[in-house]
C-alpha cells in the first residue's frame, strides 16, 4: 500500500469525512484529498497529528493495513465463549482442504503423544499454563514452517 491509500483507509475506518479531518487539522479538504491521492504528502508534523487523530502510532499510520487491523480487532474482541463455538478446523479447511481430510490418513495418535510431551515439557520447564504452552508450541511450529518453506 502507499501512504495516500493508508490515509484514505484509516479515515474511512474512523468514520470521518475529509471535511472533518481537515477542520481538526486546520487545513483544507482539498489538502486531505491531495494526501489521500498521493498528489502531495503531509509534513511530519501533520502526519503526527493525523496519527494522533486516528489513535495510531506514526509507524502504524505509514504501514497501515486495513486487513491486518480488522483481524487484530476480531482477535481482540473474541472471548473464550465465542471461541468455543467456532469449529476452527472446519473454518480453515475452506482455505486449506487438507484440514478436512487428514484425519482419515494420518496416524494422529503418533503425533499426539509427541505433542503432549512437548506441551508437558513447556509447562514444567517454564511454568506455563496449558493454554500458554499450546500457544508457545503453536508459535514455534509456525515460525519453523515459515523459516523453512
Amino acid at each position: 500500500m502507499n501512504l495516500g491509500n493508508n490515509l484514505f483507509q484509516v479515515r474511512k475506518k474512523a468514520g470521518l469525512s475529509q471535511e472533518v479531518v481537515a477542520e481538526k487539522l486546520g487545513v483544507s479538504r482539498q489538502t486531505i484529498s491531495k494526501w489521500e491521492t498521493d498528489e502531495t504528502v503531509p509534513d511530519i508534523y501533520q502526519a503526527k497529528r493525523l496519527a494522533k487523530l486516528y489513535n495510531l502510532s506514526l509507524d502504524e499510520l505509514i504501514d497501515f493495513d486495513i486487513d491486518m487491523k480488522e483481524i487484530e480487532e476480531v482477535i481482540k474482541n473474541t472471548d473464550e465463549k465465542k471461541e468455543e463455538k467456532i469449529d476452527w478446523t472446519n473454518a480453515w479447511s475452506k482455505k486449506y482442504p487438507v484440514l478436512a481430510t487428514y484425519q482419515s490418513k494420518v496416524d494422529i495418535s503418533k503425533y499426539v503423544l509427541e505433542i503432549r510431551n512437548m506441551l508437558n515439557s513447556l509447562e514444567k520447564e517454564y511454568g506455563y499454563s496449558k493454554l500458554d504452552s499450546m500457544l508457545v508450541l503453536k508459535d514455534i511450529l509456525y515460525h519453523e514452517w515459515k523459516d523453512n518453506k
